[in-house]
């Protein structure tokens, strides 16, 4: 992992009468849900905070070792939230250095699975303008030095950079078909990564 990035910590903790971040470590489990009528809610638009998001869910991955070598579970019914369960799986390689999005979807919902090789930083902001933590971003560091589960609820944009100096793996779940059944359809798919224009930058 690029030294540049050691330390990083991910938001994980909120408390919506104090003032200032409050971080802890990506091996947490957590899911963010915040009322409504949160003060969060009230957030100044126009620049992000770095903050949970509402619906995220980050898990560790546990990785069992033997003489054999390795094993981990990359879905569990009782640990991915309430949502839909995945429709497919596809597994995609990034070269070092090589980012991908930041896009987002307007119905899918996305279950990364990071573990290894090389370590990624994934970058998520919260596009929904009626969520409780709208213009809410999150940065975390996961793969091989934290192999993770990451969530991304539909209207969450998100991209992901390779930081490692070698290539590296993911896995993807969605709880959509790509394309639709027998791929008739339209891609569920928002790339912001086409606008330079844009406010969603991994390197910000």
């Amino acid at each position: 992992m690029d030294p540049a990035f050691q330390g990083l910590w991910i938001p994980g903790k909120i408390d919506l009468s104090a003032t200032g971040p409050f971080f802890i470590p990506v091996q947490h489990h957590f899911a963010i849900s915040i009322p409504l009528n949160s003060p969060a809610k009230d957030s100044l638009q126009g620049r992000f905070v770095d903050s949970p998001i509402d619906g995220v869910i980050v898990s560790t991955l546990p990785v069992h070792q033997d003489s054999r070598g390795w094993l981990l579970e990359l879905y569990r019914e009782d640990q991915c939230g309430n949502g839909p369960a995945p429709s497919m799986a596809y597994a995609s390689m990034t070269l070092p250095g090589i980012s991908r999005g930041p896009h987002e979807h307007v119905e899918q919902t996305d279950r990364f699975c990071f573990f290894g090789p090389s370590d990624f930083l994934i970058v998520l902001w919260d596009n929904r303008p009626t969520s409780p933590t709208f213009n809410h971003r999150m940065r975390l560091i996961v793969g091989e030095s934290q192999p993770s589960l990451i969530v991304v609820p539909n209207g969450v944009v998100h991209g992901y950079r390779n930081i490692g100096r070698e290539s590296g793996l993911i896995v993807n779940l969605p709880d959509r078909l790509y394309m639709g059944h027998h791929r008739q359809e339209e891609v569920d798919e928002i790339r912001h990564e086409l606008n330079p224009d844009s406010p969603f930058q991994l390197e910000d």
